[in-house]
């Protein structure tokens, strides 16, 4: 299967055979917000690092900027990716331990969904090489209509 991208041509997915071996280390992430209802728009620029987990999986540690209607501020985000039954998937939680999605990249491609409160996020995972990947998140629901698209680059 394909993805067609911002410039029109189409690129397959790369398959990815274990997943946590193929996140692990330092990544530049740019993500756009727009909110579908208002119309504005957000960006957040930092890197991701995902580092060994007591235990087993990996810490993905967030850090950078957030800007939102001209003004910057600094913006976190912590998860936990734990061991999948099979090295190609993983199991996506929140900081505090509560489960977020499942992820499986044996195929290049994995669409996960979150119910949160009355809101539901659908989110989209693409891989496109060894140092590139993509995540887009569709929330929608009374309180949010948005969707965030995040680009990752591996940094050597």
């Amino acid at each position: 299967m394909d993805v067609l991208t911002p410039h029109g041509e189409t690129r397959g997915f790369w398959p990815v055979p274990d997943v946590l071996a193929h996140l692990a280390g330092r990544w530049r992430v740019e993500r756009t917000v727009r909110d579908l209802a208002s119309g504005a728009e957000g960006r957040f620029t930092g890197t991701t690092v995902f580092s060994p987990l007591d235990g087993g999986g990996l810490l993905h540690e967030e850090s950078g900027t957030f800007t939102w209607d001209g003004t910057a501020r600094p913006a976190t985000r912590t998860l936990r990716f734990l061991p999948g039954p099979t090295p190609g998937r993983a199991d996506v939680r929140f900081a505090d331990g509560r489960p977020f999605h499942e992820l499986d990249l044996t195929t290049g491609r994995y669409v996960a969904g979150h119910p949160c409160a009355a809101d539901f996020y659908r989110g989209e995972f693409t891989v496109q090489d060894a140092d590139h990947w993509r995540t887009v998140w569709r929330v929608g629901g009374p309180a949010k209509d948005l969707v965030l698209t995040t680009d990752y680059v591996r940094e050597r």
